[in-house]
C-alpha cells in the first residue's frame, strides 16, 4: 500500500525529500556564512545560493524529474534553463529578505526560512513546467 502510494506521487515525495535537503544545504551555509565568518546577510544569501543551486540541479536531474538526457545540448537547455529560473527566484528571495530584514526589522535567519518555503514552491513549478519535460 504504501509503495503505491509513493509510486503514485514519487516526483513530489522526491521534490520534498530533496528540496528539504537543498534548503538544509541553503540554511545551512547561510548561517555558516553570516554567524561564523560574518559576511554581510545578502552577501551570504548569494552565497549559499549557489551552493544550493548545484546541489539541487543535480538531485533534481537524477532524482526527482529522472531526466536521463545524454545529449550535450539538451543536458546545456536543462542547465541554462535552470539557471535562469533560479536567477527568478533568487531575485524573489532576496527582496523578501531585504524587505523583512531591513524594512520591517524581523530577524535574518526567521526571514530566511520564510523565503525557502516560497523559493521552493516557486522551484518546483518552474522546474515542472519549463525545465525537465517530460519529453526530455
Amino acid at each position: 500500500m504504501l509503495s503505491d502510494l509513493y509510486k503514485k506521487y514519487k516526483e513530489i515525495i522526491n521534490y520534498l525529500i530533496f528540496g528539504g535537503l537543498t534548503t538544509l544545504v541553503s540554511i545551512g551555509t547561510y548561517a555558516i556564512f553570516t554567524k561564523i565568518f560574518n559576511i554581510d546577510y545578502l552577501v551570504s544569501n548569494v552565497l549559499s545560493w549557489v551552493i544550493a543551486v548545484l546541489f539541487a540541479f543535480i538531485t533534481n536531474k537524477l532524482f526527482v524529474f529522472e531526466s536521463k538526457s545524454k545529449d550535450k545540448k539538451l543536458i546545456s537547455k536543462e542547465i541554462t534553463n535552470f539557471f535562469f529560473f533560479r536567477i527568478v527566484s533568487l531575485v524573489l528571495e532576496m527582496v523578501i529578505m531585504y524587505v523583512f530584514v531591513d524594512l520591517l526589522a524581523i530577524n535574518d535567519l526567521i526571514t530566511k526560512i520564510i523565503a525557502q518555503i516560497i523559493v521552493i514552491l516557486a522551484n518546483y513549478i518552474f522546474s515542472k513546467v519549463f525545465v525537465f519535460k517530460k519529453s526530455n
